[in-house]
């Protein structure tokens, strides 16, 4: 028994031309075509979500970097104050 399922899908008569013309040029049949282009919009919809989500996870650490930054200079330059009037 096959894992496959059939399950009816409406396409505009431009885009199912097209997909004809394409799966005829690459010799394979249409339902191959359709599930090989599925897959591969699953998958770029996958990595999408990836990189979203990185970018959200960089530009929380660059904020969180640039608060730690910012608490580092105050102590810093309170260190510096210190040491400054060590001096005179």
């Amino acid at each position: 028994m096959s894992n496959l399922k059939k399950t009816i899908v409406s396409l505009p008569i431009s885009l199912l031309e097209q997909t004809d013309r394409f799966a005829e040029e690459q010799n394979i049949n249409r339902s191959e075509l359709i599930r090989e282009a599925l897959a591969l919009y699953l998958t770029e919809q996958k990595k999408k979500q990836i990189r979203e989500k990185m970018i959200l996870g960089y530009e929380e650490m660059n904020e969180l970097s640039r608060n730690m930054a910012e608490e580092g200079m105050g102590e810093a330059l309170t260190d510096l104050k210190e040491y400054e009037e060590k001096l005179t």
